[in-house]
């Protein structure tokens, strides 16, 4: 499994924890309890912290965009893994460096994790909400897609 996707896997599945018991304790301890367990000689842990602090740092905002994205979602509805499977993809989407991370493989990213530990329809769903907020996208600053 590549460093970067397998890193991916280590903050979804620390997010499915953090968001699971209601966010409660600190997220930053799940993180590292989970990159030292399963991530042990990862080359890129910087990546690790970068991604989930620029998560948490938008995750409002994120949040919003989901909202406005699947409106006939309520985000408290949506499962627990493709809510955060999309705080990932759309962080990725929306904020990282395209160069480092281009949009169509933030979005295939975010599709493979859906497929991987979601439901049978997850994927299609990752799908649809992240293709609706690329479309969107255009030229737009990530503060103008609401």
């Amino acid at each position: 499994m590549a460093t970067r996707h397998l890193i991916r896997s280590i903050i979804l599945q620390s997010l499915y924890e953090w968001d699971f018991y209601k966010q409660q304790g600190k997220l930053t301890d799940v993180i590292e309890r989970n990159l030292n367990e399963f991530g042990a000689g990862i080359d890129e842990p910087e990546f690790a912290w970068k991604l989930i602090n620029g998560i948490i740092s938008h995750l409002k905002e994120l949040d919003e965009i989901i909202k406005q994205a699947a409106p006939q979602w309520p985000i408290e509805q949506i499962p627990i893994i493709d809510r955060n499977v999309l705080r990932i993809g759309l962080y990725e989407l929306l904020h990282a460096d395209h160069n480092e991370i281009p949009e169509k493989v933030a979005i295939n990213e975010a599709i493979e994790l859906a497929k991987n530990f979601g439901g049978p329809n997850s994927g299609k769903f990752i799908n649809g909400v992240l293709g609706t907020v690329y479309k969107e996208m255009g030229n737009k600053a990530p503060e103008e897609i609401k």
